[in-house]
């Protein structure tokens, strides 16, 4: 996991291109060498900084779905563990979103968890909806909006900043749920 939080630092400060796996290799007191061990090369590395976010969301997306309370409490469990996650496990990494830098296959691995992670928030936002808690909209539009402010923390986000991962992830679930509230 650590090598994983490394990689994840180092592509949050220096963007996926710009990152070297000497750079990685050197946050975790390893030798390239030692590195290459472990991960062919930065694109793996990237996959399992991804498959370990996505697996992560997923776990906790579905945990939310089981839960007997309000389709509030539900969001706002949504929203602060994506916050989280992307903040705190690894340290604000760009590689959440990076994606797109994935080759074929691990990239298709990449968005289908994506996806059922997006249909699980899109199914909050109706059942929520439905049960007349939040206002009418189109749920695939909404959670989208949702994603894209949760997702983007991993850009702005500097562990050294004035803010917790726990405090961002108060203050967007309150933000974003809000403004749903009926």
């Amino acid at each position: 996991m650590e090598i994983l939080r490394s990689a994840a630092a180092a592509f949050r400060d220096r963007g996926f291109e710009a990152s070297g796996m000497r750079e990685i290799a050197r946050a975790v007191d390893l030798t390239p060498g030692a590195l290459y061990h472990y991960f062919e090369n930065k694109s793996e590395l990237l996959y399992f900084c991804q498959e370990y976010s996505a697996d992560r969301l997923l776990e906790k997306a579905r945990d939310v779905l089981r839960l007997r309370s309000s389709w509030e409490a539900k969001l706002r469990a949504l929203v602060t563990h994506h916050v989280l996650c992307t903040l705190d496990e690894l340290h604000g990494s760009a590689a959440h979103i990076e994606f797109h830098a994935l080759p074929g296959e691990r990239l298709a691995k990449i968005i289908a968890k994506r996806d059922e992670y997006e249909a699980i928030v899109r199914r909050v936002l109706s059942g929520g909806m439905k049960a007349g808690e939040f206002v009418r909209g189109d749920p695939k539009m909404l959670g989208l909006a949702i994603l894209g402010a949760v997702n983007w923390t991993a850009r702005w986000y500097r562990p050294d900043g004035g803010k917790s991962p726990a405090g961002i992830a108060a203050e967007f679930s309150n933000y974003l749920v809000r403004g749903l509230l009926r």
